[in-house]
């Protein structure tokens, strides 16, 4: 049951907000009492940790399989972005925003965890380019992962970037050229070139 209640309190925080969402609403959404929920968490906030985290964990794995299955570090990051769009697809507000601004002892754990895995993953890809040609040899590993992290983070801030003026796959597609065009090779740049034209989405290159 408990596994139950974090599955559809995620659906649910993700489609209307950590804020809206209170736990007579999950447990209608459940058919069950508000009390079962308690069994298994003594209040809201201690739910929001756990289905937070339990987010970062499934897309954490998300990840993992697709370095695991990458052909190289340029198609890898948009694959990423791709699975990252499909798993909030269904998001109608901002949860980042919503966590910052109701929870944000959670929100700052979360971003801690954020980056170490976003960190060691984009060094990985960063080493990954480098030894195969596709990233220019004398760039600074560290700097670009932590600058391609609060890249990332501030893309997905709607009070730099309103949800009315910008659509989502937009930005997510715009930054990873623009961090990508700032990196790559002759050859990567190719690629990159390539991989745009047949793959992206009109609007955003």
């Amino acid at each position: 049951m408990r596994e139950k209640i974090i599955l559809k309190s995620e659906e649910l925080f993700l489609s209307l907000g950590f804020k809206s969402v209170t736990m007579d609403d999950i447990a209608n959404a459940m058919g069950i009492s508000k009390k079962t929920i308690y069994t298994h968490f003594s209040n809201k906030t201690g739910l929001v940790e756990v289905v937070t985290f339990s987010i970062l964990d499934h897309i954490s794995e998300g990840i993992d399989t697709i370095n695991v299955a990458s052909v190289n570090p340029i198609e890898e990051l948009y694959d990423i972005k791709l699975f990252v769009m499909n798993y909030f697809k269904n998001e109608r507000v901002s949860p980042q925003h919503q966590l910052k601004k109701y929870y944000p002892e959670i929100f700052e754990r979360l971003k801690i965890k954020q980056f170490e895995k976003m960190h060691s993953s984009v060094e990985n890809s960063l080493k990954m380019g480098m030894n195969s040609g596709l990233f220019r040899p004398d760039i600074d590993i560290d700097f670009i992962s932590r600058l391609y992290f609060n890249g990332m983070t501030a893309i997905r801030d709607i009070s730099i970037f309103p949800e009315s003026d910008f659509d989502k796959n937009y930005l997510f597609e715009s930054y990873l050229e623009y961090h990508l065009r700032a990196i790559v090779t002759n050859e990567g740049l190719n690629l990159l070139n390539n991989f745009i034209k047949s793959n992206l989405t009109p609007n955003a290159s």
